[in-house]
């Protein structure tokens, strides 16, 4: 069987933006080849630190049969530890099943069906009834709209139901007496931040590039712009509109 490929090149690469999105099977691989490095005893438990946030940890001894039966059901995976007095630890992905359990880090790595069904499991109470704190999770990774209408209404042609299903949003209906709240839900795209990448010193033949100081940059151009031809003001101040002083009024007169 091919071996997968993995993103992550060791466990000390782990987390906490990364680690909702890694499988336990992902983490034993190279969990594996990690453990057979000089000094990875010392790293160890803050490697199991930065797991524990997305994963339950259990320490165990692997000589006990009925612990070693307890962990062995196929809903763990086994690490051994450096120390051999530690035993081995068994580490299973948590569980999102509360809209409490959100954060922003695991909003990230779930469905927009996956978060409707939390919210539908939230009391019933709607999108008023969630707090602003997970909200605010919530609408770090997806686009929420609702609309509350009668439920004659809910399913009319062409109305807002209709019109974000067809793009591409998921839908939840909470009865709320003879009326509807639809919840509309939409994974948003990441956003690609933008890096300056200043040139190089170097050309590609290793010469250092000389910069020409007669060149004019963009900010001194923008200065010299406020004043040079500016027809404003000073450019448009002309002699004749020297004003006379009090004494040369009266003598004209």
């Amino acid at each position: 069987m091919q071996k997968k490929n993995y993103y992550l090149e060791s466990v000390l690469d782990l987390n906490a933006s990364n680690v909702w999105g890694t499988e336990a099977q992902e983490l034993l691989e190279l969990w594996q080849k990690d453990i057979k490095e000089e000094g990875f005893s010392s790293s160890e438990e803050k490697v199991l630190n930065v797991i524990r946030l997305a994963f339950d940890v259990y320490h165990f001894d692997p000589k006990d049969d009925r612990e070693v039966m307890r962990y062995s059901d196929g809903n763990y995976v086994i690490l051994p530890c450096v120390d051999k007095r530690k035993g081995a630890v068994a580490i299973r992905k948590k569980e999102i099943r509360r809209i409490t359990d959100l954060s922003y880090e695991n909003i990230k790595h779930i469905t927009a069906s996956d978060l409707l069904k939390l919210i539908e499991g939230n009391f019933g109470g709607g999108w008023d009834s969630i707090s602003l704190t997970i909200k605010d999770i919530i609408e770090s990774a997806f686009d929420i709209s609702t609309t509350t209408l009668p439920a004659s209404r809910i399913h009319a042609a062409g109305g807002t139901l209709e019109r974000k299903v067809a793009d591409g949003y998921e839908a939840l209906e909470i009865a709320k007496g003879t009326w509807v709240e639809a919840i509309f839900a939409k994974k948003r795209e990441p956003v690609e931040k933008l890096r300056f990448v200043p040139e190089p010193e170097y050309d590609e033949d290793g010469n250092r590039r000389i910069v020409d100081e007669d060149t004019e940059t963009d900010s001194e151009s923008e200065e010299e712009g406020d004043t040079a031809g500016d027809d404003t003001f000073y450019g448009s101040y002309t002699p004749e509109a020297d004003i006379k002083d009090v004494e040369e009024e009266l003598a004209d007169e």
